[in-house]
């Protein structure tokens, strides 16, 4: 069992987890990718265009409602958002998509305790994740004890105690790199017991 993320006695932030957990986080992790992955360009699309990453044509937000809500409409009127769109969604899929590899190639490289490199990568995947699951379970701030609820039978019950798991993961992350943001003081940051 995770006890969130830590920092070592020499300020290096770590997380312990077990193979569930490692497996469970490197799952996530490849949902997400699954989730940005870019088009890939088409062979008759403007090269400059292709080069700078702007996608061609048509552009609109996704039918899939995750996928909608990671990836947002930036304007209310639709033909501004789309020409963002258009210029902008590759970019912040390849960064999306940058962050969850970030986090399976620390995952990887570790053993049962994982040395955070990049926190940015971590609170990006944890975020972009809760944003998936939450849009699929429908979660508010009004349903929120009603899927705490929900009996082990319901399909949404799993995805619920996931999305809850990386809440706290994404807390336990931002309390060890910025405290003050939760009335603590360093003192009172979670530490690692060793140094291993």
């Amino acid at each position: 069992m995770t006890y969130g993320f830590q920092r070592t006695a020499t300020g290096r932030v770590v997380l312990r987890v077990d193979d569930v957990e490692r497996g469970l986080l490197m799952s996530v992790a490849r949902q997400v990718m699954d989730l940005v992955q870019p088009a890939e360009a088409s062979p008759d699309q403007d090269p400059l265009a292709a080069q700078l990453g702007w996608v061609d044509g048509d552009v609109g937000i996704s039918d899939d409602p995750a996928v909608a809500r990671l990836l947002p409409d930036a304007y209310d009127d639709p033909d501004d958002a789309r020409d963002f769109r258009r210029f902008t969604e590759n970019d912040l899929r390849q960064s999306k998509m940058q962050h969850a590899m970030t986090v399976v190639e620390e995952i990887e490289r570790s053993g049962e305790k994982v040395a955070v490199t990049s926190t940015d990568s971590w609170l990006g995947l944890l975020n972009d994740a809760r944003i998936a699951i939450g849009t699929r379970i429908q979660i508010s701030e009004d349903n929120h004890e009603e899927l705490a609820g929900l009996p082990d039978d319901d399909p949404r019950s799993g995805l619920f105690h996931v999305y809850d798991w990386l809440t706290f993961l994404q807390e336990s992350l931002v309390r060890c790199m910025a405290p003050a943001l939760y009335g603590f003081s360093d003192d009172d940051v979670p530490m690692a017991e060793d140094e291993e």
